[in-house]
C-alpha cells in the first residue's frame, strides 16, 4: 500500500521552521501591541471582566515566552527575554512620573496589570537566583566578603571588552552606546527614591545624600542626567527619555527591572542597598574606558562630560555606600547580613551580563 506521508527534504524543513520562528517573533510585536492598547484602556480591571476575550492573544504569548526563556524550551530565546523584559518595564516605569499625559496612569492600580507583573516576575526571578550560590553566601562573614569585593571591584581587571571600546570601538559605535545608556541615564537615579521614606537614621541620610548629588542638589544644569542629555545633543540625537526604547538589549531591561522590583519590594531593601553599592564602586573604571573612548576618538568636551562628572562623584559614591551604608546595614541586620552580598553579587552579575550584551549590539552596526 503507497504511503501517504509526504517527506519534506531537509533543506525545506529548515526554512519553514525559520519562517515558523520569525512569525514567532513577529507574534511577539502584535502582542505587545496588544498590551499596549490595554496598559492604557479606561477601566482596565471592568473592562477584562466583561471581555476576556480582548486579552486571550497577549496571555497566550506571554506563556509561551516564558517556557522559552525560563523552562528549557527551544524557540528564539531572546527575543521570548526582551518580549517579558518589554513587557515588565512598560508596567514597572507607571512607579515613577513622566510629566506625560496622565491618562498614562490610568491604570496604575489595576489587579490585572498586578497579576501579568506578578505571572512574570515569579518565574523570571526563580531563573534568575538559580545561577547564584546562595547557599555559599550564607556561610560567609558578610562584612569581610563586602570589604573584599568593594576592593576588588575598586580598580577591577581591563576586559575583553571593555579594551574594545578603549581601543576600538568607533564614533558610530560610541553613539550606539549613548543610544542604549541614555534609557537608564537619562532617569539618573529615579528608582533610589523609592526606598527613602520612613526612620531617620545614618543610612538613611546617606541615602538621601548620594540622591541630591545624582539631583545636582535640586539645580537642572549640575543633575547629571543634564549632562547626559548634553552628550546627546552634541551628536544630534534625541534628548527625550526612553527615546532609543526598541534598541534597548533584554539584558539591560532585566537589570532596570530588576530594580524596580528591589525597591518596590522593602523586603528586598538589603538586597537593592548591596546592588547600589556594587554599582556605585564600579561605575569609575566603567566610565573610564567609555572617557577614554572619547579621548581617542578626539570628541568634544560635551561629548564625555557625563563620564568625567560620575567617575569623580562615584568614587566618593562607593565610599560612602559601602562604608556608610552596607556595613552598617550588616551590623543592623547581623541574620540577614548575607542578603547584601547577595544584592552585590547579582548587580555584578547582571552588569556584567548587560555590558557584554551592549558590546555585541555595538559590534553588530559597526
Amino acid at each position: 500500500m503507497q504511503s501517504n506521508v509526504v517527506s519534506l527534504p531537509l533543506t525545506e524543513f529548515k526554512l519553514n521552521k525559520i519562517i515558523e520562528q520569525q512569525a514567532q517573533v513577529f507574534k511577539y510585536d502584535e502582542a505587545e501591541q496588544q498590551f499596549i492598547t490595554l496598559l492604557y484602556l479606561e477601566n482596565l480591571d471592568k473592562k477584562l471582566a466583561a471581555q476576556p476575550e480582548i486579552s486571550v492573544n497577549f496571555e497566550r504569548a506571554i506563556a509561551h515566552a516564558i517556557e522559552i526563556a525560563y523552562k528549557g524550551e527551544s524557540g528564539d530565546n531572546d527575543a521570548a527575554h526582551l518580549f517579558l523584559q518589554r513587557v515588565l518595564y512598560r508596567i514597572n516605569r507607571i512607579n515613577l512620573f513622566w510629566y506625560d499625559d496622565l491618562r498614562h496612569y490610568t491604570n496604575e492600580r489595576s489587579y490585572y496589570l498586578q497579576k501579568i507583573r506578578n505571572q512574570i516576575e515569579e518565574v523570571w526571578q526563580q531563573w534568575e537566583i538559580s545561577q547564584i550560590d546562595v547557599e555559599a553566601l550564607q556561610k560567609l562573614d558578610a562584612q569581610q566578603a563586602l570589604i573584599e569585593r568593594g576592593e576588588r571591584d575598586l580598580d577591577p581587571y581591563l576586559s575583553k571588552d571593555g579594551r574594545y571600546i578603549r581601543e576600538e570601538m568607533t564614533e558610530a559605535g560610541y553613539r550606539h552606546l549613548l543610544a542604549i545608556a541614555s534609557f537608564d541615564g537619562l532617569v539618573e537615579a529615579s528608582r533610589l527614591s523609592r526606598i527613602l521614606g520612613g526612620a531617620a537614621n545614618e543610612v538613611q541620610c546617606t541615602l538621601v545624600r548620594v540622591l541630591l548629588e545624582e539631583y545636582g542638589n535640586g539645580r537642572l544644569s549640575r543633575k547629571h542626567s543634564t549632562f547626559f542629555a548634553q552628550m546627546l545633543a552634541e551628536f544630534g540625537m534625541n534628548t527625550e527619555p526612553e527615546g532609543y526604547f526598541d534598541i534597548v538589549p533584554w539584558e539591560v531591561l532585566a537589570s532596570i527591572n530588576h530594580n524596580f522590583l528591589l525597591t518596590e519590594c522593602k523586603r528586598y531593601f538589603l538586597r537593592y542597598n548591596g546592588g547600589l553599592t556594587y554599582f556605585e564602586i564600579v561605575g569609575p573604571s566603567i566610565y573610564k574606558n567609555y572617557l577614554t573612548a572619547a579621548q581617542r576618538l578626539k570628541l568634544s568636551d560635551a561629548a564625555m562630560g557625563y563620564w568625567e562628572l560620575h567617575i569623580r562623584e562615584d568614587e566618593r559614591h562607593g565610599r560612602w555606600m559601602l562604608d556608610d551604608v552596607a556595613l552598617p546595614l550588616v551590623d543592623m541586620y547581623p541574620d540577614e547580613a548575607w542578603q547584601i552580598v547577595l544584592g552585590y553579587d547579582q548587580e555584578k552579575f547582571m552588569a556584567d551580563r548587560a555590558g557584554a550584551a551592549m558590546v555585541r549590539s555595538i559590534r553588530s552596526i559597526c
